[in-house]
């Protein structure tokens, strides 16, 4: 079948088969034009977007991919920024990571290039690390930008780049968006400045692994509870990415003697041999480690993703089979072992908060009512966790905090989510379970009877081309315009609008400012207590409904019959609202 090519998408690609671009990609460029039309429209119908978060795509040659070229352009835009934003300024600093991902090596190096050409200085890791260590080492040494060259936990085909800003923290408005004007400007590699210089490059080495782990080493709360159990077995999985060595190291460092890993997945590798996907809130890429906590009788599994700032989870259930936890139940976990902990440990003074985001589950607020700790609610996103904290340094201290997302950070050395604190402070909450002859899921079912039984589901529906944008627009429309009466047999009480920053109660007609960023989320709030959230995805074709329902666990023993009310509830809502 011959397949037309559009003249403007030719006259883009045959400027890559020419000067200032190299031998290989014009050569690349050519065999698209003579044999592949479709993925020469691909690759150049539009640019590669540099969004809030920064790029994220396929590898390959085009305007629209991962390489060399789309890279480099991004660092020149980035860098042009800090000059403007850091006048006068002579000793402009950033620091610069990389995931297991295929070419992220690579990219680094371009980076790190463009960077010391333009005179500023690089912190520049000699092998993958984490993306946490990366948001540390911003911190740490003062710098004004960084970045970590990942795709996160997306298919092997994918590399991305996210970008830092002074505080470690993901970049928000105004930065964001001013970033992204000044990467616009640079229309042409020939903008760019790569003639790098070696003086401005300090690497970084194992040495600096030690000073963040010893930062990880002090969340640690209780040290004489994991002398008691030491034996205590643990599973860890890196899915084939950048904590491979730093979690066992850590684990280590809290005091865990029987950690084990899983052989095939401990080797770094960006084509993810062993698994479909590399993200540990699906079930299939902890099969392995699963499958390795059966053999040796271990009692926790812990899974990163591979830039290692998300962290997944299973544990034993009461007939010893192990169970997946998601999100909302990791986290609810943690938070409440950190209060609990702070509290006997005589470190509460009124002056401590948790964060979370919106729609992430509202029991870790009742917890933080028990124990009298400050908490703030804010947009999906952890840069938006990282600038709460930043807004109240030299005021109150953070604890804890998460995303339902698997997503969550220890103490605010890190501004961004950490799976290698995570995992230890996992661990240290399981330990502390055993230490009372519970399991993790028996804790669960604790928190659930105390503060009510919590259950949330995450839906997504994809909606393609032009025609499902459209339709995705029409539905936040309806649901703004006419918000149900009920749902799922629950009156509706409450609306919040993020779109309009308004609060509004359906029980006396009060309003309220929502003082968050604009975004285009809804939420509604029902008389039972539950929560139903609605976004349109910002990257993908997608708008997701966040469900959350609860109900009343008088004794552990009823926890599955409860368990089925409440999947028929979020059955009945779905329903309800005709999805």
């Amino acid at each position: 079948m011959n397949i037309t090519i559009d003249p403007k998408v030719l006259e883009v690609a045959l400027k890559w088969t020419k000067a200032p671009y190299d031998a290989e990609t014009a050569s690349a460029v050519k065999h698209m034009i003579e044999n592949d039309p479709q993925e020469l429209t691909e690759s150049f119908y539009r640019n590669l977007e540099f969004g809030t978060g920064g790029l994220r795509g396929i590898m390959g040659v085009g305007t629209n991919r991962m390489n060399k070229y789309t890279v480099a352009m991004a660092t020149q835009g980035l860098a042009n920024y800090l000059k403007r934003m850091f006048p006068g300024k002579t000793d402009l600093k950033v620091a610069i990571a990389h995931d297991c991902r295929n070419n992220s090596a690579y990219f680094t190096e371009i980076t790190a290039q463009v960077f010391s050409a333009n005179q500023i200085g690089v912190y520049l890791f000699n092998s993958l690390r984490p993306t946490p260590e990366l948001s540390f080492t911003v911190r740490y040494f003062g710098c004004q930008s960084g970045v970590v060259i990942t795709a996160s936990h997306n298919p092997k085909e994918y590399n991305g780049y996210k970008a830092y800003w002074d505080d470690g923290g993901q970049m928000i408005a105004p930065h964001d968006k001013n970033v992204i004007t000044e990467v616009e400007k640079i229309t042409d590699p020939g903008m760019v400045n790569f003639n790098g210089n070696p003086k401005l490059i300090t690497m970084l080495d194992e040495q600096f692994d030690q000073i963040y782990l010893d930062h990880i080493k002090k969340l640690s709360l209780s040290p004489e509870l994991i002398k008691r159990q030491k034996d205590f077995k643990i599973v860890f999985t890196p899915i084939h990415g950048s904590a491979v060595n730093l979690v066992p190291r850590v684990l280590g460092m809290f005091g865990f003697e029987k950690v084990y890993g899983v052989d095939e997945q401990n080797v770094v590798d960006g084509n993810f041999p062993t698994v479909y996907s590399p993200n540990p809130e699906e079930p299939a890429a902890l099969s392995m480690a699963i499958e390795r906590a059966k053999q040796l009788n271990a009692e926790l599994v812990l899974a990163t993703d591979p830039d290692a700032d998300r962290v997944g989870i299973a544990v034993k259930d009461d007939k010893g089979e192990f169970i997946l936890l998601n999100g909302n139940q990791t986290a609810s976990l943690l938070i409440n072992y950190l209060l609990t902990k702070w509290k006997e440990n005589g470190k509460l003074t009124g002056k401590e908060f948790m964060v979370k985001t919106i729609v992430t589950s509202e029991l870790l607020f009742d917890i933080a009512e028990k124990y009298k700790v400050a908490k703030f609610d804010v947009l999906t996103g952890f840069k938006f966790i990282a600038d709460i904290i930043r807004k109240q340094e030299g005021q109150m201290t953070f604890i804890g905090g998460g995303e339902e997302s698997y997503g969550y950070l220890v103490g605010d050395f890190v501004r961004d989510k950490d799976a290698v604190s995570a995992c230890a402070m996992i661990a240290e909450t399981a330990a502390w379970a055993a230490d009372q002859g519970k399991s993790m899921y028996q804790m669960l079912k604790d928190l659930y009877v105390e503060f009510g039984f919590y259950k949330e589901k995450l839906l997504s529906v994809t909606r393609k081309g032009k025609a499902g944008a459209e339709e995705i627009k029409a539905m936040m429309e309806r649901f703004r315009s006419q918000p149900p009466v009920e749902i799922g047999g629950s009156r509706l009480v409450a609306i919040k609008d993020y779109k309009f920053s308004l609060s509004k109660s359906l029980v006396d007609g009060s309003q309220a400012v929502i003082d968050l960023p604009k975004s285009d989320v809804l939420q509604f709030f029902t008389a039972d207590g539950d929560k139903i959230s609605i976004r349109p995805s910002g990257t993908e074709p997608k708008i997701k409904f966040y469900f959350g329902v609860k109900g009343k666990l008088d004794k552990a023993e009823n926890f599955d019959k409860v368990n089925q009310q409440l999947d028929g509830k979020i059955e009945a809502i779905m329903q309800s609202l005709k999805i």
